[in-house]
């Protein structure tokens, strides 16, 4: 339902910010309290849900770990090369064996090449996949969550995790989980190969393991959450854009370009401020461990050194001793540095399950009743009360009963927040009542099944909605089938062909985001060739003719006279003169029903509707039978 507001009059000359700006900054800082407020996460067994998304391609896994697993064993093969070099090649002196274990370094060098590159491909192949499905599943889930998700949540914030925490996401699935893996598997293997090469410094790596693990769980938590915060004062930009950019027009004639833009940057700089505050967290988490691990590398280095010369090992197992441990070092600095990604791609992941995970109010029955053939176009409202979300406290509708007959034609009037569009969008079951039952041709609205209900009647809006498509798209919208002919009747039967024809590819013409080409006029004709398309048991008219000039309204009219022929239609209006010839006026105010009858009844009632009616009336011109009075 939709409010009436009035404007001061609009000067030429901006001088100060509208009044509402503190109001807006204040709804936005809520906003960001309620975001910040939502507990992220704890570890990253968050990520463990993808696994679903990850089954269908099972043999791609496979591929993409049996790879890994050999890419790994090639480079802890790499220790046993060095080895067999220095003790057999160099220390022994003798040619043939130099080149024998040059040769099976060629070997392990060849293997892990074609292990990298298959690895790579499969691992890319597969975060490509799974974002793209990812993706797809949450923005169906979008499509399917009522409007009432949408009074509380930001477009913005929605746009963000479908973009930018997809695109973090695909990054990690596509790269970091893989390199997490292998840095895993190279500790894990070269700590047993240490243990082989000597037992004594394996004892002496191992105590230096956990210096090195602690900072990564203890700053791991603080890096989670700033991921978290950083990802949500992206969403923010993201809610700041949309609107701007939506209500640009108002923007500029209310000079509203250096408060926006203060915004904006305000917006950017936290953004900014919240990714640095998690990349020093994440850099000292990087140094610390690396430099924890590197010192427990130089001390073995030192105790390995007086082994070899004491002769309690020889120099070839303490090179490899030295390659196994600095690989484990540079694999525990390496897992620490990509720790970071995985926790913000576990805040992505929260962000992009909570959506996913959010159930509709307004859902299909499991078993849903089947509508009379053919439609009738029969509407019941039996004792209705409705809340709006996002107004708890406030009833859009009290205990609201009427009925409409078949072909009959029904006016709703009244003023502004009297609940007139709240019962089109019951009816459209965009909403459900709180109490009371709504049906159609007999059935309740909440068994039936929720397209067959839709499709059966047709919308046109205050404020139509036209898509940066062509204006034959936008008036076979919903029909992908119907013919280019029919297209062409309706936008003729809604008197749209008269300036669809002037434009530059004719109906075929791009029209512009959110049909920023077309008047207000222009978008309703749209709007109502679409109805007419559509061929509805039940017409829908909230203010249809409510932006067009007296001649195209004088040419909608005759249009909808004729659409409305034979089928139940709802009409709400704010100018009486377009109800006079319905078959019932029903006028309302606060929710509930207070009158109704045809035009003559209800203004010799003297009630709301005779008021109304003498404002808008009085102001028309009348004939006077008195000469017109020149300047004295």
């Amino acid at each position: 339902m939709q409010a009436d507001v009035q404007y001061g009059t609009l000067t030429t000359r901006c001088r100060h910010a509208p009044p509402d700006l503190k109001h807006r900054d204040m709804s936005r800082h809520k906003q960001n309290k309620v975001t910040e407020q939502r507990l992220p996460s704890r570890d990253l067994r968050v990520l463990t849900q993808l696994f679903s998304f990850l089954r269908p391609y099972r043999s791609a896994v496979l591929g993409a770990a049996l790879a890994l697993l050999v890419a790994a064993a090639a480079v802890l093969g790499f220790g046993l090369v060095l080895q067999r070099v220095v003790d057999q090649g160099l220390s022994s002196g003798s040619q043939a064996a130099l080149n024998q274990a040059l040769l099976l370094f060629l070997l392990v060098v060849t293997v892990m090449s074609v292990s990298v590159a298959a690895r790579v491909y499969l691992v890319t192949w597969i975060g490509e996949r799974v974002v793209a499905d990812i993706r797809k599943a949450v923005f169906a889930r979008v499509l399917k969550l009522e409007p009432g998700f949408f009074e509380v949540t930001r477009t913005g914030e929605v746009i963000s995790r479908l973009t930018t925490d997809t695109s973090l996401l695909q990054v990690v699935v596509g790269s970091t989980l893989a390199i997490a893996v292998r840095n895993a598997l190279l500790i894990s293997g070269g700590l047993v190969m240490l243990t082989i090469t000597s037992g004594k410094l394996a004892l002496l790596v191992l105590l230096g393991v956990p210096v090195a693990v602690i900072p990564l769980w203890l700053l791991g938590h603080r890096v989670r959450r700033l991921s978290r915060s950083s990802q949500d004062r992206i969403a923010d930009i993201g809610a700041v854009i949309d609107e701007v950019l939506y209500g640009i027009r108002t923007v500029q004639a209310f000079c509203h370009e250096r408060i926006d833009e203060q915004q904006y940057g305000g917006q950017v700089e936290a953004a900014f401020d919240a990714a640095i505050r998690r990349t020093r967290v994440s850099a000292l988490l990087t140094a610390t461990v690396m430099l924890f691990t590197f010192v427990a590398v130089s001390i073995v280095l030192w105790v390995g050194g007086h082994d070899v010369l004491a002769g309690r090992i020889s120099g070839g197992q303490l090179s490899a001793f030295v390659f196994y441990a600095l690989l484990v070092a540079g694999s525990v600095g390496a897992l620490s540095e990509v720790a970071g990604d995985l926790l913000r791609a576990a805040g992505a992941t929260e962000r992009l399950l909570e959506l996913l995970n959010t159930e509709p109010k307004i859902f299909h029955p499991l078993a849903p009743v089947a509508l009379p053939e053919p439609a009738l176009g029969e509407v019941q409202v039996s004792n209705v009360t409705f809340h709006y979300p996002s107004r708890p406290a406030s009833p859009a509708l009290s205990e609201l009963s009427l009925t409409v007959q078949p072909g009959q034609k029904v006016a709703l009037v009244g003023p502004s927040g009297a609940g007139k569009s709240t019962v089109l969008q019951l009816l459209l079951r965009f909403y459900d009542p709180d109490s009371g039952v709504i049906r159609f041709d007999g059935v309740d609205i909440r068994e039936a099944d929720l397209q067959q209900l839709r499709q059966r009647m047709a919308l046109v809006p205050q404020d139509p909605v036209i898509f940066g498509t062509s204006a034959r798209e936008n008036i076979r919208y919903g029909f992908a089938g119907v013919s280019d002919a029919d297209v062409r009747r309706a936008a003729e039967a809604a008197h749209a062909t008269e300036f669809l024809d002037l434009l530059p590819q004719g109906i075929d013409t791009f029209l512009g985001e959110r049909g920023i080409r077309l008047s207000g006029g222009q978008r309703q004709r749209i709007a109502i060739a679409r109805a007419i398309l559509r061929d509805p048991a039940v017409l829908l008219l909230d203010e249809a003719t409510s932006s067009l000039d007296a001649e195209s309204e004088r040419l909608v009219q005759d249009a909808l006279e004729q659409l409305m022929q034979g089928r139940t239609t709802l009409i709400i209006a704010h100018r009486l003169a377009t109800v006079r010839k319905v078959d019932q006026i029903l006028v309302m105010d606060r929710g509930r029903i207070v009158a109704s009858g045809r035009h003559d009844e209800l203004v010799a009632e003297h009630g709301l509707y005779a008021r109304l009616a003498a404002l808008q009336f009085r102001d028309l011109p009348q004939p006077s039978s008195e000469p017109a009075m020149g300047h004295t």
